[in-house]
């Protein structure tokens, strides 16, 4: 648990982004962390997406490519940009497009933007990518809610261009995780 004070700062941070949200217009990046139930944002990704272009929404998933940037200024045609995930157990190499080993005494990295494209399941290649979970703390483990999703885990987003993470040691080891941390929102 998080001492209250720490609490009570992401509490008015993540008002902050909901109220800049609601008083002038939908974010170009969404700072994902600041969601309580991140599920809804995604399915309301795929949603959009389905609404769009009548596809039905179960027929959907989420494709995933990192940006070299920090935060973007402009409206993605389909999808979402999201900020505010971490790499455990990795980091992102921003000159290689790749995960690659953490820096020594570094237990965390920063991800880029990512940009969420929803997609049809059959046309998403898994081919050559390396699957990490997005956990919502770094516990790495949650329990099934009424809901039927983990109170931890959120989704599993596919890297490409990565290099291989067995000959890198960290195969299995990667999660990214969504700390609530104050910083630029």
């Amino acid at each position: 648990l998080k001492p209250l004070g720490s609490y009570v700062n992401d509490l008015v941070a993540r008002l902050k982004f909901l109220r800049a949200w609601f008083d002038e217009d939908k974010p170009t990046c969404f700072w994902i962390s600041a969601f309580y139930f991140n599920q809804a944002f995604l399915t309301g990704v795929k949603q959009n997406y389905a609404r769009r272009y009548t596809i039905p929404i179960d027929k959907l998933d989420l494709d995933f490519e990192v940006l070299p940037c920090e935060d973007i200024d402009t409206h993605p045609e389909d999808g979402a940009y999201v900020r505010g995930l971490f790499l455990e157990g990795a980091r992102w190499d921003n000159k290689k497009m790749s995960l690659t080993e953490s820096y020594p005494k570094i237990l965390y990295d920063t991800m880029p933007v990512i940009w969420l494209k929803p997609a049809i399941k059959a046309e998403i290649s898994t081919e050559g990518k390396y699957v990490s979970p997005v956990y919502k703390t770094s516990a790495r483990q949650g329990q099934l809610s009424t809901t039927g999703h983990s109170t931890n885990f959120v989704l599993a987003i596919k890297h490409t261009d990565t290099e291989t993470p067995e000959t890198l040691g960290i195969a299995g080891n990667v999660s990214v995780v969504q700390f609530r941390r104050l910083g630029k929102r």
